[in-house]
């Protein structure tokens, strides 16, 4: 998946990560997500998020490299809160740089 498909942005070097709507467009209804575990080393080239959708079934890669501070657990209960427009609550995870 492009990265014009995330959101990112950084606070004291804390990135949150979320879907665009060209993101969510592409993969359609999220119904099913696995998060990394806080705690774990991200590469740009390791997988931040694997989702089920209408349109796909994807192995979304982390934009940035990094320690995963905080995942959304909302989001692993009821995945389709990351088809929102609100930041606050559809965002993926967080990552210290």
């Amino acid at each position: 998946m492009d990265t014009k498909y995330y959101w990112t942005e950084e606070d004291n070097g804390v990135v949150t990560i979320g879907l665009t709507d060209d993101g969510k467009k592409e993969l359609g209804n999220i119904t099913f997500v696995s998060l990394p575990k806080v705690g774990a080393e991200l590469s740009t080239s390791d997988t931040l998020l694997n989702v089920e959708a209408d349109k796909a079934v994807s192995d979304i890669p982390s934009p940035v490299a990094g320690k995963v501070t905080e995942v959304n657990t909302a989001a692993v209960n009821d995945p389709s809160i990351l088809n929102g427009s609100d930041k606050a609550t559809s965002w993926i995870a967080k990552i210290q740089k």
